[in-house]
Parts: C-alpha cells; sequence; structure tokens
C-alpha cells in the first residue's frame, strides 16, 4: 500500500466550508483508504491506499466530499518522497534568519509550464520573495502572512491550475506524519 498526503483546498478557512475533522476521515474511511490521520483543521490528511492513479483517487475524494458536503474543494495528492523533496527543495533552506511559519508551500496539482512559471516570477513580490520549482511555488513572508503585499490570489489566476498552500513547519510535520505509517509497512 501507498502512503499519500492529502490537502484539500480552502476548508475550514473564515467559517466556510466546513468540516469536522472526524467526519472527513470518517469519508476517507468509507472511500476503503486505510490508517487515515488529519492534521489541524484545514483539510490535511495522511493515509493508505491500494489506488496507484493519484488523479482518479483525487477525483473520488472531491466526488465525496462534493456529495456529502455540498461543496467541492480542490484535493491536492503527494507522496512522502515527494513531501521530502519539496523540502530538500526548499531555495530558502540556507538563511538562517528564515521563521518556517512565513513559508508558504503552494502546491499545484499539475506543472504549469515554463511559460507560466516565468509569468508568476515575473510578478513584483516585494517584501515577499518567490521561487518555483516544479508543482510547487515557494513564497517567503518576512513580514508575516498576515498582511503581505503579493496577491496569492492574483498568482492563482496566473497559475491557472488548481493549488493549495501549506506553511513549512505543517509540510514537516505532514511528513512526520507520513513517514510514521510508512515505517509501519
Amino acid at each position: 500500500m501507498t502512503v499519500m498526503i492529502s490537502m484539500l483546498r480552502g476548508v475550514n478557512i473564515g467559517g466556510h466550508h466546513k468540516i469536522k475533522m472526524e467526519e472527513l476521515r470518517a469519508l476517507y474511511h468509507a472511500l476503503k483508504l486505510r490508517d487515515v490521520e488529519s492534521h489541524i483543521q484545514s483539510g490535511n490528511v495522511v493515509f493508505r491506499t491500494t489506488e496507484s492513479n493519484s488523479a482518479r483517487l483525487g477525483r473520488q475524494i472531491e466526488d465525496s466530499i462534493e456529495k456529502k458536503h455540498g461543496f467541492r474543494p480542490s484535493v491536492i495528492l503527494r507522496t512522502p518522497a515527494e513531501f521530502r523533496d519539496v523540502i530538500a527543495r526548499n531555495p530558502f533552506a540556507n538563511r538562517k534568519e528564515m521563521d518556517p511559519s512565513k513559508l508558504a508551500v503552494i502546491f499545484l496539482e499539475g506543472d504549469p509550464g515554463k511559460e507560466i512559471r516565468e509569468k508568476v516570477l515575473a510578478v513584483k513580490a516585494d517584501p515577499e520573495e518567490l521561487r518555483m520549482e516544479g508543482r510547487e511555488l515557494y513564497v517567503y513572508f518576512p513580514n508575516g502572512m498576515a498582511r503581505p503585499k503579493l496577491s496569492i490570489p492574483a498568482i492563482e489566476r496566473i497559475m491557472k491550475t488548481p493549488s493549495t498552500g501549506r506553511n513549512l513547519n505543517t509540510v514537516r510535520k505532514l511528513l512526520e506524519i507520513a513517514e510514521k505509517l510508512e515505517a509501519k509497512t
């Protein structure tokens, strides 16, 4: 069985698209996913699956949420190996002053391609900093994420692919949970 990390976009933010984590875990169990664990209230779920097609699995989760809760969040899936790679490719890792809670990793459903990548990186982002690697956009918010100068919705419109962001602390915690599941194999 493969361990997967799923991240739902826009769940339990600002009182909208509410799903209790116990209900979300039950929904994943109903889809025959195993060893389901959630982390914080923003729709992070780690589990085991026999499904090898992550696009199909993502659609199944989205369909199930829509049927049960009446809205359809994007579901972004990654393996623990992909999460390890995201952390290893962190372009800000060598900065000693970097606060991991101020670094967002925006996970894209697919690779946006060279043209879109260039458009995103051309956006004036000061004081925030953007770096893009594969299916991830790294955004460093030196003054915190509460009131950024950079418009993430504007960046998302350029990218034209479903995405969801997590700070580096959450990325590390999700990987920790996933690695514990891998170790049980």
